[in-house]
């Protein structure tokens, strides 16, 4: 028997616990496929919400990339913003603070993380 799953962004249920961000969903794309090897999620951030919060990942070492899926927006780091459309690539190194803001359209980002010489262990 193949070893695949398929599902689509929508039937992923987003986030509603306790650490939600209204203007945020929150989707365990990785989980919900059942990635092993690496971090997967899909933030949609609606238009004009600006609680994406500014964050790195000193602690647990984490690099991230970002593509976007859909809509446009930026990302700022180190005190620099990038444009993003559809299409856009970005990885960000663990100590790099970086925050995400939509554009008028809103936008939607996977983000694919992991830690650079650990196993990666889904939560």
């Amino acid at each position: 028997m193949d070893d695949v799953k398929f599902t689509t962004i929508e039937d992923i249920p987003p986030y509603d616990g306790p650490q939600a961000i209204p203007g945020i969903q929150f989707r365990p794309a990785g989980r919900e496929l059942g990635v092993s090897a690496w971090g997967m999620n899909v933030l949609s951030i609606e238009a004009g919400c600006a609680s994406y919060p500014e964050h790195n990942h000193a602690k647990d070492g984490q690099e991230e990339v970002y593509i976007v899926l859909d809509g446009d927006g930026s990302i700022e780091t180190g005190g620099t913003r990038t444009a993003l459309a559809r299409g856009a690539l970005v990885r960000v190194g663990p100590s790099t603070k970086r925050k995400i803001a939509p554009g008028p359209r809103g936008i939607v980002v996977l983000v694919i993380g992991g830690t650079p010489g650990k196993e990666y262990r889904p939560k």
